[in-house]
């Protein structure tokens, strides 16, 4: 197992940024320019004349890994900034050392050495950075956890020590030890699984929804139930509620939280699937309808009509704008 601690190997294969070589007097200019453009715009403060940090980055599909340390600064996103940048992406951090207060809605929050934590840049906030610290850090598109959990805006706090969480922050580890070294298909298939296990994280710390705890407990059993029946055709929106012990009309209050309801959202995940299927290029010597069947559709023709509806382009224009862009 990969131990997070101070000494993380970075890799000469991450782009890295430092303020080592500068003159005093220019490494708070590079530094603010540095860090808005690898993580968002903000205002930034030093209690004193003198500052050093460095940030190391890497892509890996749509997210982006770093590892950061800086010396005691203050960081503060206000509203003027998010609509400056509309950046609205969520942030997975992990603190290796130093400690920080994260302010947002009027609670402050303390973070130190072991502690991970799970925000939206797109909300205002403040960091005050207490002493030395070194974090890794994933951005991911709010889309993409959009689609896994119910709620992206509230904080949540989170320790190494607990199971899940521990294999996520090692993960992460291992993923920038060995970064430069996946090819894109690989890293397609890494940021998938990391953003699922990110998703599976904040999910077992029982993340503050905006539902009851029983509520959000409900959503979560009956999500899993779908997505266990997602290939059968016969699955109905009476089948998915009574599996997870729940009337249909139960069912379909908690997904209209989300904009969505029992048929909408077994449709969506479907057609999700299917293009994620299409656009792997190791099932790419499948038939389109054997895939449409693989997850649940009956009927080509219904297939094709409501995959174009949902992602503006045939099946067939999918898989072959995937190929052309893998090329």
């Amino acid at each position: 197992m990969l131990t997070l601690s101070v000494q993380v190997v970075i890799p000469d294969m991450l782009t890295t940024f430092s303020t080592d070589a500068l003159d005093e007097r220019d490494r708070i200019p590079f530094w603010v320019d540095v860090a808005s453009k690898t993580y968002y715009a903000h205002q930034f403060a030093v209690p004193g004349n003198q500052f050093s940090g460095h940030i190391a980055c890497d892509n890996l599909d749509d997210l982006v890994l770093t590892v950061c340390d800086c010396d005691p600064c203050l960081v503060t996103r206000t509203r003027r900034d998010t609509s400056r940048d509309g950046i609205d992406d969520c942030i997975f951090s992990i603190r290796l050392s130093g400690r920080s207060t994260y302010t947002h809605a009027g609670r402050t929050t303390l973070v130190d050495r072991g502690t991970v934590m799970f925000h939206n840049a797109g909300n205002e906030h403040s960091i005050e950075f207490l002493e030395p610290t070194k974090a890794l850090h994933v951005t991911i598109p709010r889309q993409l956890m959009k689609a896994r959990i119910s709620d992206v805006e509230n904080l949540q706090v989170m320790s190494r020590d607990t199971p899940v969480v521990g294999l996520v922050s090692d993960f992460v580890g291992s993923l920038i030890h060995r970064s430069g070294t996946f090819d894109a298909l690989a890293q397609s298939r890494l940021a998938e699984q990391l953003v699922d296990l990110v998703a599976l994280a904040v999910g077992a710390q029982g993340a503050s929804l905006p539902l009851s705890t029983a509520r959000a407990s409900a959503l979560r059993r009956l999500k899993i139930e779908i997505e266990r029946r997602l290939s059968n055709p016969g699955l109905t929106p009476l089948m998915a509620a009574t599996s997870a012990g729940m009337s249909v009309r139960y069912a379909n209050a908690l997904l209209a939280e989300e904009g969505s309801s029992l048929e909408r959202f077994i449709l969506q995940r479907r057609l999700e699937h299917c293009r994620r299927a299409l656009e792997d290029p190791l099932q790419a010597n499948r038939m389109v309808g054997e895939i449409a069947f693989a997850w649940g559709f009956s009927d080509h023709s219904h297939f094709t009509r409501r995959f174009r509806d949902a992602f503006e382009m045939t099946p067939s224009e999918c898989r072959r704008k995937s190929q052309i862009e893998i090329a």
